[in-house]
């Protein structure tokens, strides 16, 4: 790959060049050279003004059905719609059949992705099938490359393993990840419990089934003195939580999903499945609290918590249909269309590339002659409309054809390879 980038803003949040207009010169995936009225014959050249260059995206918690279900995700159709979304890496869930419980299955999908132009980076099984019942051996799994350990989309409900998960990776500096949700206090809800529901006489999901697990876990960290961090909350007290865990120093981070950010529980009452997702979309009210969260720096990341679905999970009546929807394609223009007027554009990419990669313990990409080039180009002022040719998922679970977004992503650069860039 031979590229000449001109005219791009850079965005790199605790960098020099940070808002700098400048031009980037990448030779055999490394950048040449940075700086001003830079030619090279041999060079692909973009004009990128207008535009803007960030360290590459990284994803949080994204599910793959490989192994197991490649006919919802498989490895080839995840990296299109993650780099339609501009992520040039995605941490994967362990929800698979076999789970990534082993060091087998953390082997299988590094060998099974090292060719990809996106980095998959393996999130280890808290317990045996994520059954919530036997730990698994976390520490052959980190030693295999296993950079976080979660139970992905089940809740780890058992507080003595949810203790000793925490303990086990203490040593190691290991972050526990958890979807706080006490399926006790919400056994068949379908959605947001509120006066929506109420309405439409649907059974709720009460944002006490969220806060009260957080809460324990909360508890459970300033015991161990151990990392956690709390994947997708949702709700106004989830925030007001993790603010005083974080004021307390704690070692708690957390992040919110984009549909949550854009979505309020009022979309629910046509019955739409797409927007049955978990954590469900709440009120308005838990919304504009997510929304301070990020700019308060309380939430530290913005994820797609994308889950693809075949029509047979989900094109069905709304309480038989499951929870989920797809979200690497939208994640940023969903996001950044409610967020511009309360972030900047750096700490939108704080959220999207600098925090995620600190909190699985990797370097930040680095932007200077001789470094790996792993960069997002996108224009934030962008708006489109995103329609069904714009899904690269190998689902189409999403109820966002259609809409308006704010945000577009122009390519990824990453590992030697150039994706979905126009020179």
């Amino acid at each position: 790959m031979h590229l000449l980038i001109k005219n791009a803003t850079l965005v790199w949040p605790g960098s020099k060049h940070d808002g700098s207009v400048a031009d980037i010169l990448i030779k055999n995936g490394k950048i040449d050279a940075i700086g001003s009225g830079l030619t090279d014959n041999g060079a692909t050249v973009f004009e990128a003004k207008g535009t803007c260059v960030s360290p590459g995206w990284l994803d949080l918690g994204t599910w793959v059905g490989d192994p197991g279900m490649e006919h919802r995700e498989d490895f080839t159709s995840v990296e299109k719609a993650a780099l339609a979304g501009g992520y040039a890496a995605i941490a994967v869930l362990p929800n698979t059949h076999p789970a990534l419980h082993s060091k087998s299955e953390i082997q299988y999908v590094r060998s099974r992705s090292a060719a990809s132009m996106v980095d998959f980076l393996p999130i280890g099984a808290v317990s045996q099938d994520c059954s919530g019942k036997d730990i698994t051996e976390m520490y052959d799994m980190q030693a295999a490359g296993a950079l976080a350990f979660s139970d992905g989309k089940k809740a780890v409900y058992d507080s003595g393993l949810m203790l000793r998960a925490l303990q086990y990776v203490r040593p190691f500096g290991g972050v526990i990840l958890n979807r706080p949700h006490d399926r006790t206090l919400a056994p068949s809800g379908q959605m947001h419990e509120g006066v929506m529901s109420t309405s439409l006489g649907m059974k709720g999901v009460p944002a006490l089934a969220e806060e009260l697990m957080l809460r324990r876990d909360i508890y459970l960290v300033e015991y161990t003195g151990s990392r956690l961090h709390v994947l997708n909350i949702s709700t106004a007290g989830s925030v007001e939580l993790v603010r005083e865990a974080k004021a307390r120093g704690l070692q708690v981070t957390a992040s919110v999903a984009a549909m949550n950010l854009a979505c309020d529980d009022h979309l629910l009452s046509e019955f739409d499945p797409n927007f049955k997702v978990m954590p469900p979309i709440r009120e308005l009210s838990d919304m504009e609290a997510l929304r301070a969260g990020l700019a308060d720096g309380t939430i530290d990341c913005i994820t797609s918590n994308h889950t693809p679905l075949d029509p047979e999970a989900k094109n069905l009546e709304f309480p038989f249909a499951d929870f989920g929807a797809i979200g690497l394609e939208t994640a940023f223009g969903l996001s950044w269309m409610h967020l511009y007027n309360s972030l900047t554009i750096s700490q939108m990419v704080e959220k999207l590339a600098v925090a995620p990669r600190k909190l699985l313990g990797l370097a930040e990409p680095k932007l200077g002659p001789g470094e790996p080039a792993c960069l997002t180009i996108f224009n934030p002022n962008s708006e489109w409309t995103f329609t069904q040719k714009d899904i690269q998922s190998r689902s189409k679970n999403t109820p966002f054809v259609g809409w308006r977004l704010k945000g577009k992503v122009l390519g990824v650069v990453n590992k030697g390879k150039l994706g979905g860039l126009e020179a």
